[in-house]
């Protein structure tokens, strides 16, 4: 099963970063995600299940997240949902893994300030690809912040 799935949470556990000996870069996580509702006979949020899920990075997003996401932080999660049966000789199970294409802080709970990686090579699909550091910004009176290449 390979479908895409999008998921706010908890990391829950401290991201683990490895580099294969092919140099393929990982980092790993588990992440909770829980619902509430507010029940209006008893006028108090109730907690529904958590849902675990084990969420894997893989090259630049897997270095990014070994650099950016710590235990403890809210995040969201988009990519694709890896649903699989497991069985050793004391217990078996089910892991519900997601293979992120996205991951970023859950701004809802908190500010985040964002730091963007420069790279030269290639993208995703082999494409030469060209940075573009020639950027100027300047604030105006209100604050905001123009962006000009």
């Amino acid at each position: 099963m390979s479908d895409t799935i999008s998921v706010t949470g908890l990391v829950a556990t401290t991201p683990r970063h490895i580099t294969t000996s092919e140099g393929l870069a990982i980092t790993s996580f588990r992440l909770a995600s829980s619902q509430r509702r507010y029940d209006r006979t008893q006028q108090r949020w109730i907690d529904a299940d958590t849902n675990w899920y084990t969420v894997s990075c893989f090259r630049g997003l897997a270095s990014n997240a070994a650099d950016s996401v710590v235990k403890g932080d809210r995040v969201m999660v988009s990519g694709r949902l890896k649903i699989r049966d497991w069985e050793n000789t004391d217990r078996s199970g089910t892991t519900v893994e997601i293979e992120a294409e996205n991951l970023g802080h859950d701004l809802f709970w908190g500010t985040s300030t964002f730091t963007r990686t420069l790279t030269s090579g290639s993208d995703e699909s082999g494409n030469s690809v060209a940075e573009n550091t020639d950027f100027t910004d300047s604030a105006n009176d209100d604050g905001w912040v123009a962006v000009s290449a």
